[in-house]
């Protein structure tokens, strides 16, 4: 893995063999930013990251300082991984690592985000609970954006917020919104 641009460019780092979490491609995550450069500003940003596993996401966001990053995942072993990487690339405040079950964060949290990410395992069958939760506790701010990555396998759309649906080989990303309200 590769952080693709920012201050931190060029930065590998790779997960030590047996890690719980399956990393987001470098072609994916290529991908995804693209989009995300096109569609908002990448700039003072609130931004949470769920099943968060080597913290790729996270970091890339770091790297092109877009803002206040906050990274969740369950794993004890994801987040020793994260914190190696946050003190080796020396981040400051603006990052964050909490080490809680993705659900029960959402569920508990009094934050809002500009942007929230979450990967989780393929085959788990949290994906629509995760998006429904979300919505409907209003974590996104107005005009907010969150993105679910997925396999082939799960289908979003029929979600209320639903956007589009894009896919980068194997890996599908479903974006939704959170409206702003009309005046």
């Amino acid at each position: 893995m590769r952080i693709i641009r920012g201050i931190y460019k060029a930065r590998r780092f790779s997960p030590p063999k047996n890690f719980p979490s399956r990393p987001t491609t470098d072609y994916a995550k290529e991908g995804l930013f693209n989009v995300l450069e096109h569609r908002i500003d990448l700039t003072d940003l609130e931004i949470l990251d769920l099943c968060a596993g080597t913290g790729n996401i996270s970091l890339e966001f770091l790297s092109r300082e877009a803002g206040n990053i906050t990274a969740v995942d369950r794993h004890p072993l994801c987040i020793r991984f994260i914190y190696k990487w946050a003190k080796e690339l020396n981040t400051g405040p603006e990052f964050q690592i909490a080490q809680n079950e993705v659900l029960q964060f959402v569920d508990k949290t009094k934050s809002t985000y500009d942007l929230i990410f979450a990967d989780p395992p393929y085959d788990a069958a949290i994906h629509h609970d995760l998006a429904t939760k979300v919505i409907d506790r209003k974590l996104l701010n107005e005009g907010g954006l969150m993105i679910i990555e997925h396999g082939r396998q799960t289908d979003l759309s029929a979600l209320p917020h639903f956007q589009d649906v894009r896919n980068f080989g194997n890996v599908y990303f479903s974006f939704f919104t959170q409206e702003t309200p009309a005046p």
